[in-house]
């Protein structure tokens, strides 16, 4: 127990909060959908053309996580309790906290104009792969009218993203700039890797991923939210003096 108690007081306030609270959300998404309850119709985020969208989710969905298994809460957790630790340290709990929702906003923000971009497009390939159908038929059959609304809605409903991600993004990024030369150590890379360049090479696999529609349940694009709207707030930060004074560039 001491040990236990060691570990835990170890995680700097906000960091253990953030930890404990998406661990609460996932177990509550499966107690809840046995009873029929679907959280993630109310706190995912939908796209906001959606009738089930609300503004809130933009806030909501960064602590849900898939639930029919723990992979994908275990390794953003794991990400969070890695970086999060050393970086609420530097920032002081407030301005991480800040920063952690900020990037968590970002990356909603920019899966939905993803959404705004692609939605028609990917409706009309699965329309055409569900009915036999050629896109030319069913763009054809959309601008006449004979696709009803109904089934547009539903479409929109089930386009739905949840998780951490887009601020454990985020954190990465300012990991990698506070730290930029701290060696890292990634499987299956068996040598030591600067902190900038980890951080890049993750940026560059989530856009090409995103550009090549690879793995196509995971928002990529999100993902590059997070670090996006992170970069501007560690920018802004270090233009402003309030980070990067004690040599952590």
């Amino acid at each position: 127990m001491n040990r236990r108690g060691s570990f835990f007081s170890s995680i700097p306030p906000v960091t253990l909060h953030l930890l404990i609270i998406n661990c609460l959300m996932w177990f509550a998404t499966i107690v809840l959908d046995r009873i029929g309850i679907d959280l993630f119709k109310f706190l995912g985020l939908h796209f906001w053309q959606a009738s089930d969208f609300n503004p809130a989710q933009l806030f909501t969905y960064m602590f849900m996580h898939d639930n029919s298994g723990i992979t994908h809460l275990f390794f953003n957790m794991f990400s969070l309790w890695m970086f999060g630790v050393t970086l609420e340290r530097v920032l002081g709990a407030k301005r991480y906290l800040f920063y952690y929702v900020t990037c968590g906003i970002g990356a909603a923000f920019v899966q939905e104009i993803t959404w705004q971009f692609t939605w028609h497009s990917t409706l009309v390939q699965a329309l055409a792969a569900g009915n036999n159908l050629t896109v030319d038929q069913v763009l054809a059959a959309m601008k006449a009218g004979q696709v009803a609304p109904e089934l547009v809605d539903s479409f929109m409903n089930s386009m739905v993203t949840v998780g951490a991600s887009g601020a454990v993004f985020g954190i990465l990024l300012a990991f990698g700039m506070l730290f930029p030369n701290m060696p890292m150590y990634i499987i299956p890379f068996p040598f030591p890797i600067k902190a900038k360049w980890m951080v890049i090479g993750y940026g560059a696999i989530e856009l090409f991923f995103g550009i090549h529609h690879v793995m196509n349940g995971v928002a990529h694009f999100a993902h590059l939210g997070g670090m996006i709207a992170g970069f501007f707030v560690i920018l802004y930060w270090k233009y402003k003096g309030t980070v990067g004074g004690n040599g952590y560039y």
